[in-house]
């Protein structure tokens, strides 16, 4: 794809100067400008009216999510890619929830990052491995519902986000505490926190609640 016009917005000098020559090695794509703050580049995103907006999620001053949301609030027409050092829901939520098209994880080989500006460009969606899955769930409307959470393990997690304890548990769904404790030990299991609190802010997060 010819013409893209690519904003950075990264705090990092050093790794806005390797994505720039990365970027511009590739055929008609031109950084037209960076940023290292999140003010900034939103003035340049306004000003400058590039096709993709490449915007760590931790810009200092405006984070990355309040900038792709004030973008998409002012109607521009700028697409914007998510980068980010981390994979985790939050981050990748406040994006997608911010109007992104995309979300890339910064160590990713350079060929790919090259392919999630182009396929953003085109307003196509692009994510690295480690978020696809979530984001894919988020487009189909089913964020943080896991394929693999039996329904009776969703029962137990909506139980523990009320603050019910084990043996008030047991007795709304007529087992023992020991399978209670059962249930509780797998859902934080395939959830991938380590306590009952965790998994409560979990649930709560999702309106699962």
């Amino acid at each position: 794809m010819a013409g893209i016009r690519v904003l950075l917005a990264d705090d990092h000098p050093a790794l806005r100067i390797g994505l720039r020559v990365l970027l511009e090695q590739a055929p008609g794509v031109t950084v037209v400008g960076e940023a290292g703050d999140g003010e900034e580049a939103l003035v340049q995103a306004e000003g400058l009216r590039p096709d993709v907006a490449v915007l760590d999620c931790q810009l200092p001053g405006l984070s990355g999510a309040a900038v792709a949301d004030a973008i998409r609030r002012a109607l521009l027409p700028v697409r914007v890619l998510a980068l980010s050092a981390y994979s985790d829901d939050a981050h990748l939520r406040a994006m997608l929830e911010a109007g992104a098209v995309g979300y890339l994880i910064k160590d990713e080989a350079a060929g790919a990052i090259v392919q999630a500006v182009q396929a953003a460009a085109r307003g196509e969606g692009w994510f690295s491995p480690a978020v696809a899955a979530r984001a894919d769930a988020w487009a189909r409307g089913e964020w943080g519902q896991p394929a693999d959470l039996t329904e009776r393990e969703a029962e137990v997690l909506r139980l523990v986000a009320r603050g019910k304890a084990n043996k008030e548990i047991a007795r709304a769904l007529a087992v023992t505490e020991r399978t209670v404790e059962f249930h509780i030990s797998n859902l934080l299991a395939k959830l991938g926190v380590a306590s009952r609190v965790e998994a409560a802010v979990w649930a709560k997060d999702r309106g699962l609640c």
